[in-house]
């Protein structure tokens, strides 16, 4: 059940959402949160259609309202490269060349488009964003070889909006089918994302440009993107949007597995080299702020600005669309929303309960002793779990069972390792490895590991 927002919590929403609308002096704002799965909370500050005389006869932005939300499109082809990933069709370490018929940065692998690390110059050749034409598949491919490889493959985190084209290739040319065709069945039907698509239907904010002295509002032409649409050409709704980080949330595993979500929104290269605050995954970038880290993505087109941010762990998302080409920090505002509610309201601690028994698990419960630091050893919903100690660190590890005497560790330290119990001939236990150190129940030099079993 969602939790209601109180009085001085959606108090303190709306000034934060006025302020920083005044602040930037934009025409209009809309916002949206949702927790656990239900909107929670959203706000429409200005105009998202301005009169003629620039104020006058000015239409309010709504939850249905259609803005460009730009690069944020870049999350939906992820998704469903991750999808096709999933199916058995792509291999993301395969080079681009063997989806895409090009003549040039054809052994960029997937991954390495996905996460920013190709190395990729960052649009493509010509003047895309002077002429606001986009060009066809012909053309995007022709042009390629002009296209610099800037920096070595995962040397560093270099933004490319080119790598995002490709990969639009790459889902129509495995797909057999149109991108926003693939889109539409893999994620916006599913979904039920009716408000989301390649042009705006119905109620939707027009682009300004505002001049930094004069304040006056100039409309941005509406960029028809083409090719380019897999990186950036979606619109979308503070409705739609807020189901969207619903999913990213908490995945339905019917549009794409818990476990793949979970993969592209964990870091694969730093974007922040100074304070390691940032980072992107397949698709995602991340945030760190204080403990806590966001996920999500910001998206910038002319006349238009959104961000896009989720905290996982407390299924809690916002949306900021602005119909304004500058200023506009809308990535940061997201982010501020989540902390407001999170510092007033936080997520409930799930109730404890005792545990069923389980003599398998009782046997290895206690205090062990690996690479000389003390290793506790403990039963938790139902999975043998561990905590190593003396080290101070604070995660905790978590095991399935493979068959007996065999763990494997699912999360936390030493993922993906295993856990190994080794038994006297008697059949009591007498040590155990993990990740091959050897875990004993007293504290033993590695002098004295040599036979000791």
């Amino acid at each position: 059940m969602t939790t209601p927002l109180d009085s001085d919590v959606d108090r303190a929403l709306d000034h934060l959402v006025r302020t920083r609308q005044q602040q930037w002096r934009i025409p209009g704002l809309s916002v949206g949160l949702t927790r656990a799965g239900a909107p929670i909370w959203s706000r429409h500050v200005g105009s998202a259609r301005l009169g003629s005389a620039g104020s006058a006869a000015s239409t309010p932005g709504t939850d249905a309202t259609m803005f460009m939300i730009g690069s944020v499109t870049k999350t939906f082809t992820a998704a469903l490269v991750m999808a096709l990933r999933d199916d058995g069709l792509v291999d993301l370490d395969a080079p681009v060349g063997e989806y895409v018929p090009v003549s040039a940065h054809g052994r960029l692998t997937l991954r390495r488009l996905l996460s920013h690390s190709s190395g990729l110059q960052r649009e493509p050749a010509g003047e895309l964003w002077q002429t606001l034409q986009a060009p066809d598949v012909e053309g995007l491919l022709r042009d390629l070889p002009a296209a610099e490889q800037v920096l070595p493959p995962a040397f560093a985190f270099h933004y490319s909006n080119l790598a995002y084209a490709l990969l639009g290739q790459v889902v129509e040319r495995v797909s057999a089918r149109p991108w926003a065709e693939v889109l539409r069945g893999r994620l916006l039907v599913p979904l039920g994302l009716t408000r989301t698509g390649l042009q705006p239907e119905g109620d939707h904010a027009v682009g300004y440009a505002i001049h930094p002295y004069t304040r006056v509002a100039t409309q941005e032409p509406v960029f028809d993107s083409g090719v380019t649409a897999p990186l950036g050409g979606l619109w979308s709704c503070v409705t739609d949007l807020l189901r969207y980080a619903d999913f990213i949330a908490e995945p339905d595993a019917a549009v794409l597995a818990a476990s793949t979500v979970e993969e592209m929104c964990r870091p694969i290269v730093m974007t922040d080299l100074a304070s390691w605050r940032g980072a992107y995954g397949l698709g995602f970038g991340m945030e760190r702020r204080g403990d806590r880290v966001y996920v999500g993505h910001g998206g910038a087109m002319p006349g238009f600005l959104t961000g896009l941010m989720v905290s996982r762990p407390d299924r809690l998302g916002a949306v900021v669309s602005a119909n304004s080409s500058t200023t506009a920090e809308c990535v940061d505002l997201a982010a501020e929303l989540l902390t407001t509610v999170l510092d007033a309201m936080p997520t409930a601690p799930t109730p404890w309960a005792p545990e069923a028994p389980q003599d398998a698990l009782a046997e290895l419960a206690g205090l062990w002793w690996t690479e000389g630091s003390p290793l506790e050893l403990f039963v938790e919903q139902g999975r043998l779990s561990a905590m190593l100690g003396e080290r101070g660190m604070t995660s905790v590890t978590r095991f399935v069972a493979e068959g007996p005497d065999r763990y494997r560790a699912v999360e936390g330290r030493e993922r993906g390792e295993l856990f190994l119990v080794e038994r006297t001939p008697e059949g009591t236990v007498s040590r155990a490895t993990f990740a091959t150190y050897a875990v004993t129940r007293e504290p033993t030099a590695f002098h004295d590991l040599g036979g000791s079993a």
